[in-house]
């Protein structure tokens, strides 16, 4: 991804200021933005128009400026209709968060992105599992090694975590732990990392035990057989601001009923019907930020889930939140379905990560 900074101009920027942001990012198309809030969108043709009808370059660039431009929410989908639409109506289109603030820029043919914060945090991998709903696929393969296009799932979890800076992983390993380990021994790998290997399963939690001193402050966990593509620096922020003990991170996962409902009342008479309703959950990702103290919460050698972890520090009053995002934000290959969907969204759409 291109960086952003290039296509972005202060509210302060001079027509003649726009005329060089737009020379110099040769798109045709700058961003009147302050604190990372786009205020207001420029052409090259805003410009030509500008000087055609006898303008003064040293103006304030809000001047001429389209206030009133076009947008994606970080939750749309960045589909061949809003590629087509670039294409025959606008230049590009913004990408903003929830406050408003510049994600990144979809060109016709790229994307723009503000770089991210290197945020240098141990990230711990949960890769012990026999991952039987993968069956035949992990009869041959572990599940950490089972390929999405050309790479392993387990790369691709890392190759999302070192866009934010963070290269230092740990496997908690045990089915097929020798050939995990062969594997990402590989010299060639441009990362740090490191095996913690457990003697019989021990849940999605008990093999952070092995970890415990080894560890300290914050760290990311995450299943090996799901990818979050989310702001991760956002997670990390709201995780520390919110002083959690541990932060999940979690879908909005929208159903649709098949079939029309019916409501009674305490008499037996119908009260209302809804037609294929839609109900939406909040659903665990298996993807968290942690504090290493959490790990005392966790008794040696013992079977037991994050999600029992989870309960733990609620039922002790520990503070423990959710970060939600988008279902189009998280993919999981738990299931034969599941991951061929994933593959298409990775490998053979548009998008992809």
């Amino acid at each position: 991804m291109t960086d952003i900074g290039k296509f972005l101009i202060t509210p302060n920027a001079t027509v003649l200021d726009a005329m060089s942001a737009i020379d110099t990012n040769a798109k045709g198309i700058a961003f009147v933005c302050s604190d990372k809030k786009i205020t207001a969108v420029i052409t090259d043709g805003d410009i030509r128009r500008y000087i055609i009808g006898g303008g003064d370059l040293s103006r304030n660039v809000t001047e001429i400026a389209n206030k009133n431009f076009k947008y994606l929410t970080e939750n749309d989908t960045v589909d061949s209709d809003v590629i087509a639409k670039i294409k025959s109506d606008y230049k590009a289109i913004p990408v903003l968060d929830a406050d408003g603030k510049i994600l990144s820029i979809v060109f016709a043919d790229e994307t723009a992105s503000l770089p991210h914060r290197k945020l240098d945090i141990p990230v711990v991998i949960m890769a012990g599992g026999k991952g039987t709903r993968l069956y035949p696929y992990t009869k041959v393969l572990p599940k950490p090694l089972i390929p999405i296009g050309d790479v392993p799932i387990t790369m691709h979890i890392m190759q999302h975590f070192e866009r934010f800076g963070c290269t230092q992983f740990t496997l908690v390993v045990n089915h097929q732990k020798e050939l995990i380990k062969a594997y990402f021994s590989d010299p060639e790998i441009p990362y740090t990392i490191d095996f913690a290997e457990e003697n019989t399963p021990l849940g999605t939690a008990g093999g952070l035990k092995l970890l415990d001193g080894k560890i300290n402050g914050t760290f990311f966990m995450t299943n090996c057989d799901i990818l979050v593509d989310a702001d991760y620096d956002k997670i990390y922020e709201y995780h520390r601001k919110s002083g959690n003990l541990i932060t999940m991170v979690c879908a909005v996962k929208k159903i649709t009923i098949p079939y029309g409902t019916v409501t009674m009342n305490e008499s037996g008479h119908i009260e209302s019907m809804v037609e294929k309703p839609e109900v939406s959950y909040l659903v665990n990702t298996g993807y968290y930020v942690v504090e290493s103290e959490v790990l005392s919460e966790i008794p040696k050698g013992t079977f037991i889930h994050m999600t029992d972890v989870v309960q733990k520090c609620m039922d002790e009053g520990k503070p423990v939140g959710v970060f939600p995002i988008s279902e189009n934000q998280w993919s999981d290959m738990g299931q034969i379905d599941e991951m061929e969907k994933m593959k298409e969204k990775m490998v053979g759409g548009n998008g992809g990560y």
